[in-house]
Order: structure tokens, then sequence, then C-alpha cells
């Protein structure tokens, strides 16, 4: 039974699906009275808002906002009653035939039920389950956002139509205040950011969805790599390596062909058949079956950062945070089900430990068996149970996701919140008793016979590529100071300072830390102003007097400055910095 204010949650919810739904309609009819010739599609609303798809030949551009709002306003203002009705489905295609409207009249051939549901608001008819609005006169607060391609019913064999996206709110402070975590969400992308930093770009002439590191990006990296390599051996883990490519009957072994062979790629090979691994769990299994195993030897966690490849349709990828090719810190623990629990909580407990050091809060849900599955569902059921029991053990709270497990077996799914609330789906903990009776895993028990193990996928960060967009947009750019690419730039007033400056940097490497200098002709106040632009932690500035006492003066980023610090004094304060994120 739920509790009573996730009951009130649940109907505020609806209530603004409900405002939404009945505004995407409005939106249709503003633009149906605009633009003559428009044939309409399909507008639901949306977690963020709304969107109505639309056939027009000549488009739109975000310049129509203004005038769809402005008629949307006057439909508002009208009050005019939205009514349902029920008519029978023959009824419902002649006049929409008539009226030229080719998508819904496909839409209701698709309907199996002898009548349909239609909502009519003055001269506009729509096919629709509803609920709506009881009058145009109730839409609260709303604005028109963005344009986009989509195709109708997501095939891309079939005719692209444009999106106009939208959000409501029951009141006009409602609406300024999402306006602005908007414009915030506009600051923080990190494909904007990802530019100006100089961190990565995705080129259409390399492919769609494939990621070049530049120089400050490839170092982030490298970062984050060392990172988990260094805490993932404090927790016992090993390192394994698998190939890119495995045989294709490996794939249908697995049950990846049967059940995940749409999102993966595929070649040929000495007239042998090969998949390009979209995950890095069999190379994994094939270093546990590579000698035989006694129960004393589990659990077994074996680590990689795997690079996996991904078939994404094109529309939904998206910067770093959705691509076809992306590395994983991916683990397999393999173990016996008497250790289930206790390694389950080692593996919340990492995750917890890291999510700290970035400083993501976050919350979990359990996704149940999928409708495509492998294994036995007595299997599942224990898997499931399993993971309810640490959960519950622990006091945690967590959500079902009903139907949303890997084929292979159910998960806790972990999803950070990051500076301005955004909730992203990264790391994961999922139970497979499927795959050790598939590859036939075993253990030699105390008594001497064989036992199957159980198995573990787990990711921390999860995808590298997306973690790191996360990271980007988190911290609006501004890394902590161990994780910039740049810690420190070095600047000169005159080109007297410039051997200073040289000497001064010479140190601060030998140090460790990570350093550019900026002895460039210019203004010393376009060089802080760049340096700014940048986000570097530290601007040191070596003038005259600098020079002359053997100090630095220093500008931070965050605010305040040091002034005539001694180098090595300096050099220390950053170094007990980069120490700071355990």
């Amino acid at each position: 039974m739920a509790e009573p204010h996730e009951e009130k949650e649940h109907q505020a919810d609806a209530q603004l699906d409900i405002l939404r739904h009945s505004t995407s309609h409005l939106m249709a009819q503003a633009v149906k009275d605009l633009f003559p010739g428009v044939k309409v599609a399909i507008g639901p609303s949306i977690d963020t808002g709304f969107y109505y798809d639309f056939d027009y030949e000549p488009g739109f551009t975000e310049d129509d906002f203004a005038r769809i709002e402005a008629r949307m306003a006057e439909l508002v203002k009208m009050d005019m009653p939205i009514v349902r009705k029920m008519v029978k489905k023959e009824e419902a295609l002649e006049m929409f035939r008539k009226a030229g409207e080719t998508y819904k009249v496909e839409l209701i051939e698709g309907i199996e039920d002898p009548e349909v549901s239609l909502y009519t608001q003055g001269s506009f008819t729509d096919l629709c389950r509803g609920p709506h609005l009881a009058s145009t006169g109730r839409t609260g607060a709303f604005k028109l956002l963005s344009l986009a391609g989509a195709y109708w019913r997501g095939d891309e064999k079939n005719k692209m139509l444009t999106r106009i996206y939208g959000t409501a709110f029951p009141d006009q402070d409602s609406l300024d205040a999402y306006l602005k975590f908007l414009e915030e969400v506009k600051k923080r992308d990190h494909r904007r950011l990802g530019k100006e930093l100089d961190l990565f770009s995705v080129s259409d002439e390399v492919g769609a969805g494939l990621v070049i590191y530049h120089p400050n990006g490839a170092l982030l990296r490298y970062l984050l790599e060392d990172f988990e390599r260094k805490e993932h051996l404090k927790r016992g883990y090993q390192f394994v390596v698998g190939p890119h490519i495995l045989k294709l009957d490996m794939w249908k072994k697995s049950g990846h062909y049967e059940n995940y062979r749409d999102n993966m790629y595929f070649t040929k090979i000495d007239d042998v058949d090969y998949g390009i691994k979209p995950m890095n769990c069999l190379s994994h299994i094939m270093v546990y079956r590579s000698t035989i195993r006694s129960y004393r030897d589990l659990p077994l966690r074996y680590f990689e950062l795997g690079t996996v490849c991904r078939h994404e349709k094109s529309g939904v990828l998206h910067g770093l945070l959705r691509v076809r090719e992306f590395t994983q810190d991916d683990a397999h623990i393999f173990l016996r089900q008497d250790q289930l629990h206790q390694e389950i909580l080692n593996i919340m407990e990492f995750v917890h430990d890291v999510m700290e050091i970035f400083d993501f809060k976050y919350e979990m849900e359990i996704s149940t068996r999928p409708d495509k599955y492998i294994g036995t569902l007595e299997d599942w059921d224990k898997a499931e149970q399993v993971l309810k029991e640490v959960l519950d053990g622990q006091g945690l709270p967590y959500d079902i996701n009903e139907g949303d497990g890997a084929f292979y077996g159910p998960k806790i799914d972990i999803k950070l919140k990051d500076a301005i609330g955004r909730k992203w789906q990264c790391a994961t903990i999922q139970c497979d008793f499927a795959l050790p009776e598939r590859f036939d895993l075993y253990y030699v028990d105390s008594d001497g016979k064989r036992k199957r193990p159980v198995m573990l996928h787990r990711v921390v960060l999860g995808a590298l590529e997306r973690f790191i967009g996360v990271l980007i947009e988190h911290y609006g750019g501004r890394f902590p100071v161990w994780l910039s690419p740049v810690q420190v730039i070095i600047m000169n007033i005159t080109d007297e300072q410039e051997p200073y400056v040289r000497s001064v940097q010479e140190a601060m490497v030998s140090a460790g830390l990570r350093v550019e200098v900026d002895v460039r002709n210019e203004k010393l106040s376009l060089k802080i102003r760049d340096g700014m632009v940048k986000k570097i932690p530290y601007m040191v500035i070596a003038g005259k007097k600098e020079m002359a006492n053997g100090t630095i003066s220093v500008r931070v980023r965050d605010g305040g400055e040091l002034k005539d610090i001694a180098v090595r004094d300096f050099i220390e304060r950053v170094k007990e910095e980069n120490l700071l994120r355990r």
C-alpha cells in the first residue's frame, strides 16, 4: 500500500501529465490555425513537458514560436470546452480521410477496437485516449522550447516530421523556475564546454557517435582510468583484457545473438562470422574456464576497462552521453551462492565511496525480469530476491523498475544526482545465474563435487564517455584540482620574466603538477581572462617583484589570492589537494 506522501506525489504527477497533454493539443490547434496544409501526427506529454509532430513542407523555425504562443493564448482566453466522444472506427476514418490527416488514418487503422476516442475543442478534433482538462481556459503557463526532426513512428524508412517541444506548468512561477533551470543546463552543456575546454570532438567525417579525445580530454580520461585501477587493486580485483571480436557462435551460446543482436555489429573473417563485442562478459567467462576452480578460490573478481561497440540509432546519439563506441569499467565476479549478499554489499560500498569522492548523491532501483530472458524462472526469482534482501537488510530505499532487467539477470541500477538535480544512470549490479549454466562453469566444492558459481556483472562509473559527460556538466567544467587536466597556468608580465617562468614550470612539473605557461606578448588582464575561460584552478603570476624575491603570486579560480608565496609552499598546497579525493 502506498504511503500518503507517495499517493500525493502520484496524483500531482498525473495532474501535471494531463495539463501537459492538453497543452500539446492546444499547440496543435494553434499550428493548424496558423499554417494551412499542415498535417498532425502525435503529441504526447513527456517528463519535461510535451511535443507534437507535424508534417509541413515549408517547415518551421523558432521565429514561428511567438506567433504560435500568441495564438495559444487566444485559445486559452476563449475557454473552449474540451469534449470527449467515442465514435465508431469507420466514422473516425472517414472524418480524418476527408480532412487529409493521413497520419491519424494510419493510427486508427492499427486500432483493433470497434470504437475510438476523440477529443474536440472548438474547430480542432484529435484522436486521443485522454484524459484532458475540462476546457482550454484551465491551461496553465507554457513555453515553446525547441525544434527537432523525428521520423514517423521512429522508423528511418518513414518521412521525417518536424517535432516542436514545449513545456507547461500550473503557474508562471513554476514555469519561470524551470526556464531558469534550462539556462543553467545550457551553461553546463558538455558539448559546448567540451569544445571550450578543448576536451573532445565528434565528427560526421569520422562517423556519428565516435569520440575523438583531444590532449586535455585524453588526460582527463587517463586520470579517471588511473584512479579506477588503483581503487580496484585495493579491493582485490584482478585485471584482464579480452579481444574486441569473438566468434558468432560464442554470442549465440550466450544468448546475445538471440536477445541483443539489434544492438551489435558483425563482421566476417576467412568465411567465419564474428561479433564485435557489445559487452565484456564472455572473455571474462573464458578466463574463469581456463583452469579448474576450487571453492577456496572464490570469489574471483575480474576487472577490465573494456571498449565495446553498440549499434545506437542516429537520432539518440548525444555528445558523450550516447555514443556507439565506449569504454566500461567492467567487472565480473564469480562466487558461491553463500557469498552473494556480502559481495553485493562490497560493491555497493565501493560505489558509495566513489560517488562521495565526486560529490554525487544517488538513488537505487531494482530492475526485474524482461519479456525476453534466458535462464529459469526459479533462478530469476532467486536472483531478484537476493537483490531485495540486500537492500532491505541495509534499510536502503529503492524503487522497482518492472521488466527492465538485463536478459540474463535482474539488476540494481544506481542513478546519480548531479549538482542541479538531474538523474543519470551509471553504476549497476547484475545478478546472473544463466550464463554460468550456459557455459558450464563450475567449481569443486569442499565435498569434492562440482557446483555452479553465480556471476555478478557490475560497473561503478559505467561508460567512461558518459561519466565524463556527466562530470563536465556536474562541475560545469570546473574540475576539482586532482582531476583538472591543467592544474596551473603560469603567466609572465613582461618578456624579462620568461626565464623565471620556465624555471618555476620545471620545478612544478618535477613535483608532479600539470602545468601550462602563457608567455604571449599580451596584457596580463587578457591572459587572466583566458585562464578563467579555461577554468584552470590556479593562475600563477610571475612579475618583476616575484622574480626578484624568488616567489609567485597566485589567483585562485574559486576566489582569493596568494601574494608572494614560495614556489615550494605552493607546490605542497597543490599536492595536498591532489590527495583530498581519497
